[in-house]
């Protein structure tokens, strides 16, 4: 059976064994030690309180997750959020990070937030493809603003806008507070985009 659902601390070890090639082999993210499976769960426990993160599972394992996280501290900040999708290596090119991102997006939208942000690791140019794909506009390169793997790297970033700016804009709903009747319609929705 294939489904998108919510993350669970449960999926923790799933989802490191698509994570960690990515920190260990990469610079795609500039996480440099991998975290423990009890560390990782912990991280999915938290960023739940606040943001959607969500898994796909096919067949018992978990082929692919996307989450939204924190974009900066301040509050004047709390309408932006950034967002990640990793699909594992066998299961690419099926639409699965679409899926999720429809999927994580619209949740999004819903909680309040205004924009999303993909911080892309410069160069990439399958994940720059995907993210303009989705509607992402680029806008900014930081250079030469992280190292690893015996590299200065340079980090590109691109913005979604999901709702309208206003004025008064009352604070993002955290997604524990959010009623999520509309879940169930929103996942099966977006698991019709996945190819067999």
């Amino acid at each position: 059976m294939n489904s998108i659902r919510l993350c669970t601390e449960k999926d923790a070890a799933g989802i490191l064994s698509i994570y960690a090639p990515y920190i260990e082999n990469t610079s795609f993210t500039f996480e440099t030690e991998t975290p423990s499976v009890s560390d990782f769960a912990q991280r999915i426990s938290t960023y739940l309180q606040t943001w959607p993160w969500l898994v796909y599972e096919q067949d018992g394992v978990i082929a692919g997750y996307a989450y939204a996280t924190r974009h900066r501290e301040r509050t004047a900040y709390q309408w932006c959020t950034e967002s990640s999708v990793y699909i594992h290596d066998d299961y690419q090119q099926k639409g699965i990070a679409r899926a999720l991102y429809s999927s994580l997006f619209a949740i999004l939208e819903k909680q309040g937030f205004r924009n999303v942000y993909a911080v892309i690791n410069l160069p990439n140019p399958k994940s720059v493809a995907f993210h303009e794909s989705c509607g992402f506009e680029y806008f900014a390169t930081y250079e030469h603003v992280g190292y690893k793997l015996g590299r200065w790297k340079n980090v590109g970033w691109w913005k979604l806008t999901l709702n309208e700016y206003g004025d008064e804009p009352a604070p993002p709903v955290k997604f524990s507070d959010l009623e999520k009747d509309f879940l169930p319609a929103l996942f099966a929705g977006n698991l019709a985009q996945i190819k067999p």
